[in-house]
């Protein structure tokens, strides 16, 4: 819910978002990606570290994870130093996460652009992950 002072609203649409954000986080550890697919609206696009090229509307992005849904585990993760750049109407999450998964880390960088439709929900309208890579001399 919104109030109605500037300074009430910049304090709560960060908390907002991050709370939406991890509660679709925490489904999609369980192999349930219905909480992003929830959240992303009718003209998402998204970046994928495993995809060439640029994913296009909900359709894709939903045929592509229910392709995927129930293979993915994460036995635990920690979203990392979240910053939310926000204006009444739009704002931008950024994030690393730290994922663990059979014993394996994995770490992430994602930034996503929320958008509030006219029913007053936030909705993501665009999403880039991508994987965390150690430089040569930092893995010798």
């Amino acid at each position: 819910m919104y109030h109605t002072t500037q300074q009430t609203v910049e304090k709560c649409i960060p908390e907002t978002i991050i709370a939406l954000e991890k509660e679709a986080l925490n489904k999609w550890n369980n192999g349930d990606p219905s909480g992003y697919l929830a959240l992303y609206d009718t003209d998402f696009t998204y970046f994928d570290p495993t995809l060439e090229r640029r994913m296009d509307g909900y359709e894709a992005i939903e045929a592509y994870y229910n392709a995927m849904s129930g293979d993915v585990k994460v036995d635990k993760s920690e979203m990392v130093n979240p910053v939310v750049q926000a204006t009444e109407q739009m704002a931008v999450l950024s994030f690393n996460l730290i994922s663990e998964a059979g014993g394996q880390v994995w770490k992430w960088n994602c930034t996503e652009v929320y958008r509030k439709n006219p029913d007053n929900k936030w909705k993501i309208v665009h999403n880039h992950w991508s994987i965390y890579i150690p430089k040569v001399q930092e893995m010798v």
